[in-house]
C-alpha cells in the first residue's frame, strides 16, 4: 500500500497518527504507536525507543511543568483562589459588567499562577460562574467567559506552553515570559468588549455585596479583603519578579512557587492540612502525568521527523507556497487553529514546531514573537469545538451540555480571533518589553 501511495515512513507515521486520533486513541499513545510503526518501517530496532523516551523527558527546563501545575493546585485547594476572587469582587465589582469584569481579571491573574487552562477552569470556575449568575449573567455565559479567560493562562507567564515552546525552539524562556505579558493583557482587555452584549438581566445580589466606591463600606471591605488575600496576590510578584530580576530561572521559579504556596497555606492562612495537601498532590500528579506522557512519546515522533527529514521537506513546501511572508504566516496560523480544534497545545507544538521553526528563521521572524503568536493560536483552540478541552471541563463543572457553552463562547471566540490578528500584524506588542529590558 505504501509503495502504491508513494509515501515515506515519516509521512505514513503522520497518517497513522491522525487515523488513531479519529479512532479516539489517547493522544500520547497515538503519538507513540505511530512513531513505533514508522521506526519499524525504517528498520531501526525498537530497543532504541526506551533511550529516546528517556532523553526526551530528561531536560532540565521540563521540570518546571509539574511544579507549576502543583503550585496552581495548591493555590486552589488552600483557599488562596477564593480569597483573591473576594478581593477583586470588592475592588472592581461595582464597574459596569460587574462579575464579568471580575471574572476576566481573576482568570488573567490566575494565569500568572497556574499556567494551565483546564486547571484554571477547574480551580476558579465554580466560584466565578456562581458570582456571574448572581450578577445577572446566564450560567452558560459565565462558563464561556471562564473557558476563554482560563485559555489565556497558557499565554500569561509563567506559562507551561511557553516553557515547552522554549525547549523545542531553543529560545530563552525568560524572554518568552516577558514577551507574553502585553499580548496576554491585551487579549483579556478585549474580552471586556463582549460583556455588554451577553448580560441578559439586571444587577441584584452584587449591589448588596459590593458597596459603591465612595461609601465608607467600600473602603472597609476593600481593606479587609486585601489583607485576607495579600499573600495570594503576591504570588505572581514573587514568581515573575524573581525571574525578571535574575534571582532564579523559570525552572527554579516553579519550585519557588510551590514552596511559597505551601508556606502561605501553612503559616499565613492556616489552611494546609494533610487532606488539602493530598488533594493538591493527586490533582497535580494526574495533570502532570498527562502532559509528560505526551512529551515522552513525542520524543519518538520527533526522532522519526528528524531521521526522515520531514522538517526539510515540509518547510521547503511551506516556503514555496508564496513569496509573501504574510501569506505564509496566514497559512501557519490556519494550520495551528485547525490543529488546536482537535489536539491539545503540547501535542500540536511537538508535531508542528520542528517544521515551522526553520521557516521562522528563513523569513527572519523573531522567534520570541512567533512563540507568543503560537500560544494565542493554541489558547483559542482550547475553546473551539470539537475538542476544546476547556469547554469539556466547564461542562463537567456546570453540568451544562457542551453545546450550550460552545454557543455562549462564540462571541468570545470571535473577539479572540480579532486579538490574534492584531498580535500577528503588530509584533511590537510582543517585543516592546523584551527590547526595553535588554
Amino acid at each position: 500500500m505504501s509503495e502504491i501511495l508513494g509515501l515515506g515512513a515519516g509521512t505514513q507515521m503522520i497518517v497513522v497518527f491522525f487515523v488513531l486520533m479519529a479512532l479516539r486513541v489517547p493522544v500520547a499513545f497515538a503519538l507513540g504507536l505511530s512513531a513505533i510503526y514508522a521506526m519499524w518501517r525504517i528498520g531501526f530496532g525498537l530497543d532504541l525507543a526506551g533511550d529516546l523516551i528517556a532523553t526526551g523527558i530528561a531536560r532540565y527546563a521540563l521540570l518546571a511543568i509539574p511544579f507549576f501545575i502543583l503550585a496552581g493546585a495548591l493555590m486552589g485547594t488552600l483557599g488562596i483562589a477564593e480569597r483573591m476572587i473576594r478581593f477583586f469582587r470588592v475592588l472592581i465589582g461595582g464597574l459596569p459588567g460587574g462579575m464579568g469584569v471580575v471574572g476576566t481579571v481573576v482568570c488573567l491573574f490566575w494565569g500568572a499562577v497556574s499556567g494551565s487552562g483546564p486547571a484554571s477552569v477547574a480551580a476558579i470556575g465554580p466560584m466565578i460562574i456562581k458570582g456571574m449568575e448572581e450578577d445577572g449573567y446566564p450560567r452558560a455565559v459565565g462558563a464561556a467567559l471562564v473557558c476563554t479567560g482560563a485559555a489565556f493562562s497558557i499565554v500569561i507567564p509563567p506559562s507551561i506552553g511557553l516553557v515547552i515552546y522554549g525547549v523545542i525552539a531553543e529560545t530563552s524562556i525568560s524572554a518568552l515570559f516577558i514577551a507574553a505579558i502585553l499580548p496576554g493583557l491585551f487579549m483579556g482587555l478585549i474580552m471586556l468588549v463582549v460583556l455588554p452584549f451577553v448580560k441578559t438581566k439586571g444587577r441584584d445580589t452584587l449591589d448588596r455585596l459590593s458597596p459603591a466606591p465612595e461609601s465608607e463600606g467600600y473602603w472597609r471591605d476593600l481593606g479587609r479583603t486585601f489583607r485576607e488575600s495579600f499573600w495570594g496576590l503576591m504570588t505572581p510578584v514573587v514568581i515573575l519578579g524573581g525571574i525578571y530580576s535574575g534571582v532564579f530561572t523559570p525552572t527554579e521559579a516553579a519550585l519557588v512557587a510551590t514552596v511559597y504556596a505551601l508556606g502561605v497555606g501553612a503559616f499565613a492562612y492556616g489552611t494546609l492540612t494533610w487532606r488539602t495537601l493530598y488533594d493538591a498532590l493527586t490533582d497535580a500528579a494526574s495533570s502532570s502525568a498527562v502532559v509528560m506522557l505526551v512529551v515522552a512519546y513525542a520524543s519518538l515522533f520527533g526522532w522519526v521527523v528528524t531521521v526522515e527529514d520531514l522538517v526539510g521537506q515540509y518547510s521547503t513546501q511551506l516556503l514555496g507556497l508564496s513569496e509573501s511572508s504574510a501569506v505564509i504566516l496566514l497559512v501557519i496560523m490556519v494550520i495551528l487553529l485547525v490543529a488546536g480544534m482537535f489536539m491539545d497545545p503540547v501535542t500540536v507544538m511537538f508535531i508542528s514546531l520542528p517544521i515551522f521553526m526553520p521557516v521562522v528563521r528563513e523569513l527572519g521572524w523573531a522567534p520570541v514573537w512567533f512563540g507568543v503568536l503560537v500560544m494565542v493560536n493554541l489558547a483559542i483552540g482550547l475553546i473551539t469545538p470539537p475538542v476544546g478541552i476547556n469547554l469539556y471541563v466547564a461542562a463537567n463543572v456546570t453540568r451544562l451540555p457542551i453545546e450550550r457553552i460552545a454557543r455562549a463562547a462564540l462571541p468570545f471566540l470571535l473577539i479572540s480571533l480579532f486579538g490574534l490578528a492584531v498580535i500577528a500584524a503588530w509584533p511590537g506588542l510582543s517585543l516592546y518589553l523584551v527590547d526595553a529590558l535588554r
